[in-house]
């Protein structure tokens, strides 16, 4: 696993910053839990119950039940990296779902963002 501090940090630290970032820009908690279910398989259940866990970002990216097949059609960049020029899986699990989440806060479509 990788040594990025990130990974360490609580999922329940974590997952409500991203939630704040789309209802800064009009989007919603629900379309978070959308998006994130999407690429991580995880159910709305069961991220609140990781909420309410000590569980870390990095078991949370690690023990996705069913990671969406469609992800690596999520291109581009997050934060000035570029997606494709990622080494750590890990890192790029992480990415993807930031860059999901920028999309919402950007006003995308969630048809476009869930690659339909």
């Amino acid at each position: 696993m990788s040594t990025n501090k990130i990974f360490d940090m609580p999922f329940a630290k974590v997952f409500p910053l991203l939630i704040a970032k789309a209802e800064k820009k009009g989007r919603t908690r629900a379309e978070v839990y959308e998006v994130t279910a999407w690429l991580t398989g995880y159910t709305e259940e069961q991220l609140d119950a990781l909420l309410d866990s000590d569980t870390d970002y990095g078991t949370f990216l690690t023990g996705m039940p069913c990671p969406n097949e469609n992800r690596s059609k999520i291109t581009g960049s997050v934060c000035g990296v570029k997606l494709a020029e990622i080494q750590d899986p890990l890192m790029l699990e992480l990415r993807r779902l930031d860059k999901l989440v920028d999309e919402l806060a950007k006003g995308k479509p969630i048809e476009k963002i869930l690659r339909k």
